[in-house]
Protein backbone atom coordinates (compact mmCIF):
# COMPACT_ATOMS: atom_id res chain seq x y z
CA UNK A 1 0.00 0.00 0.00
CA UNK A 2 1.32 3.41 -0.90
CA UNK A 3 1.00 5.29 2.38
CA UNK A 4 1.73 8.63 0.76
CA UNK A 5 -1.45 8.87 -1.30
CA UNK A 6 -3.40 11.78 0.12
CA UNK A 7 -1.85 11.30 3.54
CA UNK A 8 0.65 14.12 3.81
CA UNK A 9 4.01 13.93 5.58
CA UNK A 10 4.84 11.99 8.72
CA UNK A 11 7.42 12.01 11.51
CA UNK A 12 8.30 9.06 13.76
CA UNK A 13 6.28 8.84 16.96
CA UNK A 14 5.96 6.41 19.83
CA UNK A 15 3.25 5.26 22.23
CA UNK A 16 -0.40 6.18 21.76
CA UNK A 17 -2.70 6.60 18.83
CA UNK A 18 -3.78 9.91 17.38
CA UNK A 19 -5.82 9.98 14.20
CA UNK A 20 -6.13 13.28 12.37
CA UNK A 21 -9.01 14.07 10.06
CA UNK A 22 -7.73 15.80 6.96
CA UNK A 23 -9.56 19.06 6.19
CA UNK A 24 -9.53 19.16 2.44
CA UNK A 25 -7.67 16.29 0.80
CA UNK A 26 -9.78 13.91 -1.25
CA UNK A 27 -7.56 10.97 -2.14
CA UNK A 28 -7.92 9.09 -5.41
CA UNK A 29 -9.90 5.86 -5.58
CA UNK A 30 -7.85 2.97 -4.37
CA UNK A 31 -8.14 -0.80 -4.63
CA UNK A 32 -6.04 -1.20 -1.49
CA UNK A 33 -6.87 -3.90 1.02
CA UNK A 34 -7.25 -0.98 3.44
CA UNK A 35 -10.03 1.11 1.83
CA UNK A 36 -10.81 2.68 5.18
CA UNK A 37 -7.40 4.35 5.18
CA UNK A 38 -8.21 6.17 1.95
CA UNK A 39 -11.82 7.17 2.59
CA UNK A 40 -13.01 10.74 2.89
CA UNK A 41 -16.56 12.00 2.36
CA UNK A 42 -17.38 15.46 0.92
CA UNK A 43 -19.29 16.34 4.10
CA UNK A 44 -16.10 15.95 6.13
CA UNK A 45 -14.41 18.78 4.27
CA UNK A 46 -17.45 20.99 4.76
CA UNK A 47 -17.65 20.24 8.46
CA UNK A 48 -13.99 20.98 9.02
CA UNK A 49 -14.23 24.24 7.09
CA UNK A 50 -17.11 25.30 9.33
CA UNK A 51 -15.06 24.45 12.39
CA UNK A 52 -12.19 26.59 11.21
CA UNK A 53 -14.57 29.49 10.67
CA UNK A 54 -15.61 29.44 14.31
CA UNK A 55 -12.21 28.64 15.82
CA UNK A 56 -11.83 30.24 19.21
CA UNK A 57 -15.42 29.47 20.19
CA UNK A 58 -16.37 26.33 22.00
CA UNK A 59 -16.70 23.62 19.38
CA UNK A 60 -19.43 21.79 21.26
CA UNK A 61 -21.78 24.74 20.90
CA UNK A 62 -22.25 24.04 17.18
CA UNK A 63 -21.45 20.33 16.82
CA UNK A 64 -23.08 17.02 17.57
CA UNK A 65 -20.86 13.99 17.80
CA UNK A 66 -23.55 11.31 17.87
CA UNK A 67 -22.22 9.56 14.76
CA UNK A 68 -18.65 9.51 16.02
CA UNK A 69 -19.75 8.33 19.46
CA UNK A 70 -21.74 5.44 18.00
CA UNK A 71 -18.72 4.33 15.96
CA UNK A 72 -16.41 4.68 18.94
CA UNK A 73 -18.70 2.62 21.21
CA UNK A 74 -18.88 -0.16 18.65
CA UNK A 75 -15.13 -0.14 18.10
CA UNK A 76 -14.31 -0.19 21.82
CA UNK A 77 -16.84 -2.95 22.50
CA UNK A 78 -15.45 -5.15 19.76
CA UNK A 79 -11.92 -4.46 20.94
CA UNK A 80 -12.95 -5.51 24.45
CA UNK A 81 -14.22 -8.83 23.12
CA UNK A 82 -10.92 -9.34 21.34
CA UNK A 83 -9.08 -8.64 24.60
CA UNK A 84 -11.23 -11.06 26.56
CA UNK A 85 -10.48 -13.76 24.04
CA UNK A 86 -6.75 -13.19 24.23
CA UNK A 87 -6.67 -12.89 28.01
CA UNK A 88 -8.43 -16.21 28.51
CA UNK A 89 -5.75 -18.05 26.58
CA UNK A 90 -2.77 -15.79 27.10
CA UNK A 91 0.30 -17.37 25.58
CA UNK A 92 3.90 -16.50 26.34
CA UNK A 93 4.41 -15.62 22.70
CA UNK A 94 1.70 -12.98 22.98
CA UNK A 95 3.95 -10.71 25.04
CA UNK A 96 6.53 -8.54 23.33
CA UNK A 97 8.69 -5.81 24.87
CA UNK A 98 8.97 -2.21 23.70
CA UNK A 99 12.23 -0.27 23.87
CA UNK A 100 11.19 1.13 27.27
CA UNK A 101 10.76 -2.48 28.53
CA UNK A 102 7.01 -2.18 29.10
CA UNK A 103 5.04 -5.17 27.85
CA UNK A 104 3.11 -5.13 24.60
CA UNK A 105 0.65 -7.85 23.70
CA UNK A 106 -0.76 -9.34 20.55
CA UNK A 107 -4.06 -7.71 21.52
CA UNK A 108 -2.43 -4.24 21.52
CA UNK A 109 -1.56 -4.56 17.86
CA UNK A 110 -4.80 -6.24 16.88
CA UNK A 111 -7.01 -3.67 18.63
CA UNK A 112 -5.14 -0.87 16.90
CA UNK A 113 -6.11 -2.23 13.53
CA UNK A 114 -9.68 -3.17 14.43
CA UNK A 115 -10.57 0.15 16.05
CA UNK A 116 -9.34 2.05 12.99
CA UNK A 117 -11.40 -0.10 10.64
CA UNK A 118 -14.60 0.19 12.66
CA UNK A 119 -14.35 3.95 13.11
CA UNK A 120 -13.91 4.25 9.36
CA UNK A 121 -16.82 1.94 8.67
CA UNK A 122 -18.92 4.05 11.00
CA UNK A 123 -18.41 7.00 8.69
CA UNK A 124 -15.77 8.82 10.73
CA UNK A 125 -13.10 9.18 8.09
CA UNK A 126 -9.51 9.21 9.26
CA UNK A 127 -6.26 9.90 7.48
CA UNK A 128 -3.47 10.67 9.94
CA UNK A 129 -2.74 8.87 13.14
CA UNK A 130 0.03 8.40 15.65
CA UNK A 131 0.89 4.76 16.05
CA UNK A 132 0.91 2.98 19.39
CA UNK A 133 4.36 1.72 18.51
CA UNK A 134 7.37 3.36 16.89
CA UNK A 135 7.13 0.97 13.93
CA UNK A 136 6.86 -2.73 13.12
CA UNK A 137 10.54 -3.32 13.85
CA UNK A 138 10.04 -5.66 16.83
CA UNK A 139 7.45 -7.72 14.98
CA UNK A 140 9.72 -8.13 11.97
CA UNK A 141 12.31 -9.96 14.06
CA UNK A 142 12.55 -13.69 13.50
CA UNK A 143 11.66 -14.52 17.10
CA UNK A 144 8.38 -12.59 16.76
CA UNK A 145 7.05 -14.75 13.95
CA UNK A 146 4.49 -16.58 16.08
CA UNK A 147 3.20 -13.34 17.60
CA UNK A 148 2.83 -11.75 14.16
CA UNK A 149 0.92 -14.78 12.96
CA UNK A 150 -1.50 -14.53 15.92
CA UNK A 151 -1.97 -10.78 15.36
CA UNK A 152 -2.88 -11.37 11.73
CA UNK A 153 -5.32 -14.12 12.72
CA UNK A 154 -6.98 -11.90 15.33
CA UNK A 155 -7.34 -9.00 12.89
CA UNK A 156 -8.92 -11.19 10.21
CA UNK A 157 -11.24 -12.90 12.70
CA UNK A 158 -12.41 -9.56 14.11
CA UNK A 159 -13.00 -8.00 10.71
CA UNK A 160 -15.00 -11.08 9.69
CA UNK A 161 -17.02 -10.95 12.92
CA UNK A 162 -18.02 -7.39 12.10
CA UNK A 163 -19.18 -8.43 8.66
CA UNK A 164 -16.42 -6.63 6.76
CA UNK A 165 -16.42 -9.31 4.11
CA UNK A 166 -15.63 -6.81 1.37
CA UNK A 167 -12.02 -6.77 2.60
CA UNK A 168 -9.96 -9.73 1.47
CA UNK A 169 -8.00 -11.58 4.18
CA UNK A 170 -4.94 -9.66 5.24
CA UNK A 171 -1.45 -11.03 5.02
CA UNK A 172 1.20 -10.59 7.70
CA UNK A 173 2.91 -8.03 5.50
CA UNK A 174 -0.36 -6.09 5.16
CA UNK A 175 -0.56 -5.83 8.95
CA UNK A 176 3.08 -4.77 9.27
CA UNK A 177 2.57 -2.03 6.70
CA UNK A 178 -0.54 -0.82 8.52
CA UNK A 179 1.39 -0.63 11.80
CA UNK A 180 4.00 1.55 10.09
CA UNK A 181 1.55 3.79 8.26
CA UNK A 182 0.51 7.26 9.35
CA UNK A 183 1.62 9.64 12.07
CA UNK A 184 0.35 12.90 13.51
CA UNK A 185 1.62 15.20 16.22
CA UNK A 186 -1.87 16.14 17.38
CA UNK A 187 -2.33 19.73 18.50
CA UNK A 188 -4.98 22.46 18.68
CA UNK A 189 -6.35 22.27 15.14
CA UNK A 190 -8.68 19.79 13.46
CA UNK A 191 -10.05 16.53 14.81
CA UNK A 192 -7.89 13.79 16.28
CA UNK A 193 -8.85 10.35 17.55
CA UNK A 194 -6.81 9.28 20.58
CA UNK A 195 -6.57 5.58 21.37
CA UNK A 196 -4.85 3.47 23.98
CA UNK A 197 -5.63 -0.09 22.81
CA UNK A 198 -4.82 -1.65 26.19
CA UNK A 199 -4.47 0.91 28.93
CA UNK A 200 -3.06 -0.96 31.91
CA UNK A 201 -1.07 -3.63 30.09
CA UNK A 202 0.34 -5.05 33.32
CA UNK A 203 -3.16 -5.41 34.70
CA UNK A 204 -4.17 -7.16 31.49
CA UNK A 205 -1.31 -9.62 31.83
CA UNK A 206 -2.13 -10.27 35.49
CA UNK A 207 -5.79 -10.88 34.65
CA UNK A 208 -6.82 -7.70 36.49
CA UNK A 209 -8.16 -4.31 35.39
CA UNK A 210 -7.43 -2.72 32.02
CA UNK A 211 -9.33 -0.52 29.59
CA UNK A 212 -9.69 0.22 25.91
CA UNK A 213 -9.65 4.02 25.93
CA UNK A 214 -10.82 5.99 22.90
CA UNK A 215 -11.44 9.74 22.70
CA UNK A 216 -11.99 12.42 20.08
CA UNK A 217 -10.31 15.83 20.21
CA UNK A 218 -11.79 18.72 18.27
CA UNK A 219 -9.75 21.93 18.09
CA UNK A 220 -7.75 20.75 21.09
CA UNK A 221 -10.80 19.93 23.26
CA UNK A 222 -11.89 16.44 24.29
CA UNK A 223 -15.43 16.15 22.93
CA UNK A 224 -16.21 12.48 23.44
CA UNK A 225 -14.72 9.48 25.15
CA UNK A 226 -15.33 5.76 25.53
CA UNK A 227 -13.87 3.45 28.17
CA UNK A 228 -14.40 -0.29 27.70
CA UNK A 229 -13.44 -2.04 30.95
CA UNK A 230 -13.84 -5.81 30.41
CA UNK A 231 -12.94 -6.82 33.98
CA UNK A 232 -14.68 -4.03 35.90
CA UNK A 233 -17.72 -5.20 37.91
CA UNK A 234 -20.96 -3.44 37.11
CA UNK A 235 -21.53 -3.07 40.85
CA UNK A 236 -19.53 -0.61 42.94
CA UNK A 237 -15.93 -1.39 43.84
CA UNK A 238 -15.92 1.18 46.65
CA UNK A 239 -14.90 -1.50 49.15
CA UNK A 240 -12.13 -2.77 46.91
CA UNK A 241 -14.03 -5.81 45.61
CA UNK A 242 -12.81 -6.26 42.04
CA UNK A 243 -13.88 -9.85 41.51
CA UNK A 244 -13.91 -10.62 37.80
CA UNK A 245 -15.62 -13.99 38.01
CA UNK A 246 -19.27 -14.69 37.34
CA UNK A 247 -21.92 -12.41 35.86
CA UNK A 248 -22.06 -8.66 36.25
CA UNK A 249 -18.57 -7.94 34.93
CA UNK A 250 -17.63 -5.77 31.97
CA UNK A 251 -18.57 -2.09 31.83
CA UNK A 252 -18.70 0.41 28.99
CA UNK A 253 -18.59 4.13 29.88
CA UNK A 254 -19.20 6.80 27.28
CA UNK A 255 -19.53 10.57 27.32
CA UNK A 256 -20.11 13.40 24.88
CA UNK A 257 -19.49 17.04 25.65
CA UNK A 258 -22.52 18.70 27.25
CA UNK A 259 -24.44 15.41 27.09
CA UNK A 260 -23.46 13.62 30.30
CA UNK A 261 -21.83 10.27 31.02
CA UNK A 262 -23.49 6.87 30.69
CA UNK A 263 -22.63 3.32 31.64
CA UNK A 264 -23.85 0.03 30.24
CA UNK A 265 -22.66 -3.54 30.26
CA UNK A 266 -20.37 -4.68 27.48
CA UNK A 267 -23.16 -7.09 26.54
CA UNK A 268 -25.29 -4.10 25.57
CA UNK A 269 -27.69 -3.39 28.44
CA UNK A 270 -29.72 -0.17 28.51
CA UNK A 271 -27.36 2.77 29.25
CA UNK A 272 -27.70 4.41 32.66
CA UNK A 273 -26.66 7.99 33.33
CA UNK A 274 -24.01 8.19 36.03
CA UNK A 275 -22.71 10.96 38.27
CA UNK A 276 -19.76 11.43 40.58
CA UNK A 277 -20.36 11.18 44.31
CA UNK A 278 -21.84 14.18 46.11
CA UNK A 279 -19.73 13.64 49.24
CA UNK A 280 -18.60 16.92 50.81
CA UNK A 281 -16.83 15.70 53.95
CA UNK A 282 -13.28 14.47 53.13
CA UNK A 283 -13.42 12.07 56.08
CA UNK A 284 -16.19 10.17 54.28
CA UNK A 285 -14.28 10.05 51.00
CA UNK A 286 -12.37 7.13 49.56
CA UNK A 287 -9.71 7.42 46.91
CA UNK A 288 -8.27 5.57 43.93
CA UNK A 289 -4.63 5.34 42.98
CA UNK A 290 -2.49 3.32 40.59
CA UNK A 291 -1.95 -0.34 41.40
CA UNK A 292 1.74 -0.10 40.54
CA UNK A 293 3.80 1.99 42.96
CA UNK A 294 6.14 2.73 40.04
CA UNK A 295 3.27 4.57 38.30
CA UNK A 296 2.38 6.89 41.17
CA UNK A 297 3.77 7.81 44.58
CA UNK A 298 1.73 5.91 47.14
CA UNK A 299 3.59 7.70 49.93
CA UNK A 300 2.47 11.12 48.69
CA UNK A 301 -1.12 9.96 48.19
CA UNK A 302 -1.13 8.55 51.71
CA UNK A 303 0.13 11.81 53.18
CA UNK A 304 -2.58 13.76 51.37
CA UNK A 305 -5.26 11.33 52.53
CA UNK A 306 -4.14 11.74 56.15
CA UNK A 307 -4.28 15.53 55.86
CA UNK A 308 -7.83 15.25 54.53
CA UNK A 309 -8.81 12.86 57.29
CA UNK A 310 -9.71 10.09 54.84
CA UNK A 311 -10.39 6.93 56.83
CA UNK A 312 -10.94 4.41 54.06
CA UNK A 313 -7.91 2.57 52.65
CA UNK A 314 -6.96 3.33 49.04
CA UNK A 315 -8.49 1.33 46.23
CA UNK A 316 -5.65 0.46 43.86
CA UNK A 317 -6.49 -0.55 40.32
CA UNK A 318 -4.81 -0.37 36.93
CA UNK A 319 -5.74 1.79 33.95
CA UNK A 320 -8.38 4.40 33.23
CA UNK A 321 -10.93 2.04 34.75
CA UNK A 322 -10.35 4.32 37.77
CA UNK A 323 -11.96 7.20 35.87
CA UNK A 324 -14.96 5.04 35.04
CA UNK A 325 -15.40 3.88 38.62
CA UNK A 326 -15.06 7.47 39.86
CA UNK A 327 -17.66 8.70 37.36
CA UNK A 328 -20.32 6.44 38.86
CA UNK A 329 -19.49 7.38 42.44
CA UNK A 330 -17.50 4.31 43.57
CA UNK A 331 -14.95 6.66 45.13
CA UNK A 332 -14.54 10.38 45.61
CA UNK A 333 -10.90 11.07 44.71
CA UNK A 334 -8.29 9.88 42.22
CA UNK A 335 -4.67 10.95 42.65
CA UNK A 336 -1.73 10.25 40.36
CA UNK A 337 1.80 11.46 41.08
CA UNK A 338 4.30 9.86 38.69
CA UNK A 339 8.06 9.90 39.14
CA UNK A 340 9.91 13.15 38.57
CA UNK A 341 10.61 13.83 34.93
CA UNK A 342 7.79 11.64 33.64
CA UNK A 343 5.58 13.27 31.00
CA UNK A 344 1.95 12.25 30.94
CA UNK A 345 0.62 11.21 27.53
CA UNK A 346 -2.79 12.35 26.37
CA UNK A 347 -3.97 8.81 25.52
CA UNK A 348 -3.57 7.83 29.17
CA UNK A 349 -6.17 10.40 30.27
CA UNK A 350 -8.27 11.83 27.40
CA UNK A 351 -11.15 9.33 27.46
CA UNK A 352 -11.18 9.11 31.25
CA UNK A 353 -11.09 12.88 31.59
CA UNK A 354 -14.31 13.50 29.68
CA UNK A 355 -16.05 10.51 31.27
CA UNK A 356 -15.47 12.08 34.70
CA UNK A 357 -16.01 15.70 33.59
CA UNK A 358 -19.40 14.95 32.01
CA UNK A 359 -20.35 13.07 35.18
CA UNK A 360 -19.83 16.28 37.17
CA UNK A 361 -16.22 15.78 38.21
CA UNK A 362 -13.18 18.03 38.00
CA UNK A 363 -9.65 17.10 36.88
CA UNK A 364 -6.62 19.36 37.30
CA UNK A 365 -2.90 19.15 37.83
CA UNK A 366 -1.41 19.52 41.30
CA UNK A 367 -1.40 23.31 40.96
CA UNK A 368 -5.09 23.46 40.07
CA UNK A 369 -4.54 24.05 36.35
CA UNK A 370 -7.02 22.43 33.97
CA UNK A 371 -5.74 19.60 31.80
CA UNK A 372 -4.79 20.87 28.34
CA UNK A 373 -5.02 18.31 25.54
CA UNK A 374 -4.15 20.78 22.77
CA UNK A 375 -0.36 20.64 23.11
CA UNK A 376 0.23 17.44 21.12
CA UNK A 377 1.08 14.05 22.55
CA UNK A 378 1.89 15.22 26.07
CA UNK A 379 0.15 16.97 28.95
CA UNK A 380 2.27 19.75 30.47
CA UNK A 381 1.51 19.31 34.15
CA UNK A 382 2.61 20.52 37.54
CA UNK A 383 3.60 17.38 39.50
CA UNK A 384 0.54 15.18 38.93
CA UNK A 385 -3.20 14.80 38.33
CA UNK A 386 -6.03 15.03 40.85
CA UNK A 387 -9.68 14.26 40.19
CA UNK A 388 -12.73 14.68 42.43
CA UNK A 389 -16.10 16.41 42.63
CA UNK A 390 -16.65 20.15 42.65
CA UNK A 391 -17.18 20.41 46.41
CA UNK A 392 -14.13 18.43 47.49
CA UNK A 393 -11.67 20.01 45.04
CA UNK A 394 -10.72 23.08 47.17
CA UNK A 395 -9.80 21.01 50.23
CA UNK A 396 -8.09 18.35 48.10
CA UNK A 397 -6.02 20.94 46.26
CA UNK A 398 -4.95 22.54 49.54
CA UNK A 399 -3.90 19.18 51.00
CA UNK A 400 -2.01 18.28 47.81
CA UNK A 401 0.00 21.48 47.74
CA UNK A 402 0.81 21.32 51.45
CA UNK A 403 1.92 17.69 51.14
CA UNK A 404 4.12 18.36 48.14
CA UNK A 405 5.88 21.16 50.02
CA UNK A 406 6.41 18.91 53.04
CA UNK A 407 7.85 16.12 50.89
CA UNK A 408 10.18 18.58 49.16
CA UNK A 409 11.43 20.07 52.44
CA UNK A 410 12.20 16.64 53.86
CA UNK A 411 14.55 15.71 51.02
Amino acid sequence: MNASIGLGHYAPLTRGVLLHISPTTTPPNSQSKFPFLFSLSPSLSTTTTQLRAVRGRRVAASMSYDKQLAAAKKAASLAARLCQKVQKALLQSDVQSKSDKSPVTVADYGINFDVFSLIIKGGCHLLFYVRVFQDSGDLRKEESGEALHRITELVNETLATDGMNDISPLSEEDVLKAIDNGKSEGGPHGQHWVLDPIDGTKGFLRGDQYAIALALLDEGKVVLGVLACPNLPLASIARGDQSISGDGVGALFFAQVEAGTYMQSLDGSTPTKVHVTAIENPEEASFFESYEAAHSSHDLSGLIARKLGVKAPPVRIDSQAKYGALSRGDGAIYMRFPRKGYREKIWDHAAGYIVVAEAGGVATDAAGNPLDFSKGRYLDLDTGIIVTNQKLMPSLLKAVQESIKEKASSL
